[in-house]
């Protein structure tokens, strides 16, 4: 039997009292480790955190919680090898894949300190300036932001345990609020081999930041007035959440990241074999295939003029047919597994489900696994499909309301720049549209009529084509979320993403009073 990994919670390590749930190698089929939940006092932990954890990081000053990140960011760098060995076994990314979880995470952390040194040594933030209440400005009002008296608790998603957890634990921290991080079972083992390497390096206050692996069951229950809750996965989940008496009752703050359906378009004017085209054809794949299409923010819905669409279908499915698919061991694959064998058969089922509306264009079951047997690795192709036509993606309701979470994508052709945003309106609101083009003007144009739909747009030009960050890649410096069924929340974008974890309140006092605040 393997390892049970022990949660962190209440300032030590515990084991759960149960047997644990496995957490297997989606390419071997092997149990990896175990984990387990059942019989944690979560009330008792949860007060830990906020208590000694929230009072020791609202003793310090940003640029002090800074250096705490930074310091973290060392022992993160240190233990990078051990990271990229449990990724391989436990998600079966390929080594680029796992930089995209592993590093992206890293750096997302570096970035929050460096923002915070910047920060100075305040324990609060100013909003705005002074509004004079009084015929004469003796008597003003000054808005600040102060940490929340609570904890923020993180459900993350299975598909970025590593990123997923820093890039809110970092703002978190950063604002001095404490950290209970549940990362989804399937991949929980590499969240929780991070949490205890900088638990045990010391480099953060006692009841700072915890894990608890395992169910979920109890979590919002423990939950407070002044905590806050961010959660990453399905959509139906995030409406029980939603519903929960901490929620509905106590007012605890919430930030949800669900589905979505993002989308890329190639504007009209593109003649097969431009730059512009090869753009997309180029970023299309690549989407498809990093992390096997297991990212929220992948591209699921192509755009392009309906002259276009057999030549982008040409040119999309020669570059998939490149793609070699399999074990991540072996250096000739460039994609691994899905994160489990759940996750395959939904890919599946959903996969069949689009299917039933549109036709395929290149077929994933055609590649041939690479040191893997196909009976027990969770792999699978890269397939993309197709709508025949423009009245057939007006018609086809599931390539628009369906998320195969996996390395599937479909190509919509359409009549004109209005059909187009129409199309991709259907999507209900997404993490992300990316243009692609060469008129700066119509970019431009385009990138502000489709921005009340995404919670980022990303534009790629021929100009910046060996500088773009990517379609999927969530920056620090940009927001990461979308209206809509992308659930309506706001992570990351710079020092914004401290709000969530920050109250506003106004202070109405002398002038002589507010300078002190200044």
């Amino acid at each position: 039997m393997s390892e049970l990994l022990k949660n962190f919670l209440g300032g030590r390590w515990v084991a759960g009292t149960g047997a644990g749930t496995a957490l297997f190698d989606p390419v071997l089929g092997q149990e990896v480790a175990r984990v387990d939940a059942s019989g944690l006092d979560l009330r008792a932990g949860f007060a830990f955190a906020r208590e000694a954890g929230g009072a020791a990081l609202r003793a310090m000053t940003y640029r002090e919680r800074a250096a705490m990140l930074a310091a973290a960011v060392k022992v993160l760098q240190a233990k990078r090898d051990d990271y990229y060995a449990i990724a391989t076994a436990n998600s079966g990314t390929v080594k680029n894949d796992s930089a995209v979880d592993i590093d992206g995470g890293i750096y997302t952390l570096s970035t929050y300190a460096k923002l915070g040194d910047g920060l100075g040594d305040r324990r609060f933030l100013l909003d705005g300036e002074p509004a004079r209440l009084a015929k004469e400005p003796l008597f003003q009002s000054q808005h600040v932001l102060v940490p929340t008296r609570g904890l923020a608790l993180f459900i993350n998603a299975f598909n970025f345990p590593s990123w997923g957890l820093w890039e809110k634990a970092a703002p978190a921290l950063l604002s001095g609020v404490p950290v209970v991080v549940k990362p989804a079972t399937a991949t929980a083992w590499l969240t929780q081999r991070m949490v205890q390497d900088v638990v045990d390096a010391g480099v953060l206050p006692a009841g700072a930041l915890s894990v608890v692996c395992g169910s979920s069951a109890g979590l919002m229950d423990a939950l407070e007035p002044f905590d806050v809750v961010s959660f990453t996965g399905s959509a139906d989940t995030a409406a029980l959440i939603r519903s929960h008496a901490a929620v509905t009752q106590r007012s605890v703050r919430v930030n949800i990241e669900a589905d979505s359906v993002n989308s890329a378009l190639l504007l009209e004017g593109a003649a097969p074999g431009s730059e512009a085209f090869e753009l997309l054809v180029k970023e299309v794949a690549r989407e498809m295939t990093q992390k096997s299409g297991q990212k929220c923010t992948a591209i699921r819905r192509v755009f392009v003029p309906e002259a276009l669409y057999a030549s982008a279908a040409e040119a999309i499915s020669a570059r998939l047919a490149k793609t070699t698919v399999g074990n991540p061991r072996n250096e000739s694959v460039r994609m691994g597994a899905l994160v489990s064998r759940a996750q395959l058969n939904a890919v599946r089922e959903g996969l069949a489900h689009l299917q039933a509306q549109a036709e395929t264009l290149h077929d994933g079951a055609r590649h041939a696994l690479v040191d893997a047997d196909p009976a027990v690795a969770c792999c699978v192709g890269p397939t993309l499909l197709g709508a025949r036509n423009p009245a057939g993606s007006d018609a086809s309701d599931r390539i628009h309301d369906t998320e195969v979470f996996g390395p599937v994508a479909t190509l919509v052709p359409y009549r004109d720049h209005a059909h187009a945003l129409q199309l991709i309106a259907r999507g209900q609101g997404s993490l992300v549209a990316s243009l692609y083009g060469s008129d700066a003007q119509a970019l431009a144009d385009a990138a502000l009529e489709l921005a009340p739909l995404h919670g980022r747009v990303h534009v790629i030009s021929p100009d910046v084509a060996a500088l773009h960050t990517g379609h999927g890649n969530v920056m620090p410096q940009s927001l990461h979320g979308g209206p809509g069924r992308a659930g309506g929340g706001e992570e990351l974008g710079g020092l914004r993403a401290l709000n969530f974890y920050h109250r506003r309140a106004a202070v109405q006092a002398s002038t002589a009073t507010l300078n002190h605040l200044a």
